[in-house]
């Protein structure tokens, strides 16, 4: 730019602002605001709303893509709980704590009862803690099939410190 030269920048009016926002919501104007009506008799709302993307053919789009994501994800969500929720083929195993003794400190013996379907062999991890409830001790037992479902185990854990308690961890069909 040139020294002494001015160049002029028409503004904006805050009632051209407020008329150009009215036609792109497609909403009359407020009263005492000027339109593109003023100018050229026309409203201008339709080529302002397809200028920035607000068509009803866009709306319907938006709208379908919507639904169909929603079915999409009702169906992923219905087959997840018929596949985790439903599906009633595997064998309940639970395993009981009844009790456990320290017989010295190096070693706990631990009570626990076995429910699990007629004919099915098992493993139990037995542990032993101490009084930070860390594991000082632990044992898979593998026990073989039976005809009885409900059984009673007890079960000697050694212990690599001084144990405090000793509990059934888990217990799974093999």
């Amino acid at each position: 730019m040139h020294p002494g030269r001015s160049r002029s920048v028409p503004r904006r009016e805050s009632a051209d602002a407020a008329a150009e926002d009215a036609a792109l919501d497609g909403v009359p104007a407020p009263a005492g605001t000027r339109s593109s009506a003023d100018a050229s008799g026309s409203t201008g709302a339709p080529d302002l709303a397809r200028r920035y993307g607000r068509t009803p053919a866009r709306r319907r789009r938006d709208r379908s893509i919507l639904v169909g994501g929603a079915i999409a994800f009702a169906a992923v969500l219905v087959s997840w709980v018929v596949w985790a929720g439903l599906d009633g083929n595997t064998p309940l195993v639970q395993a009981t704590d009844l009790g456990h003794e320290l017989l010295d400190t190096r070693a706990v013996e631990v009570t626990w009862r076995l429910s699990v379907p007629s004919g099915n062999a098992t493993a139990c991890v037995v542990q032993a803690f101490n009084e930070d409830f860390t594991v000082v001790g632990w044992k898979v037992v593998e026990i073989p099939a039976s005809d009885r479902p409900l059984r009673t185990f007890t079960e000697t854990v050694r212990t690599a410190q001084e144990a405090n308690t000793g509990l059934i961890s888990t217990c799974w069909l093999r």
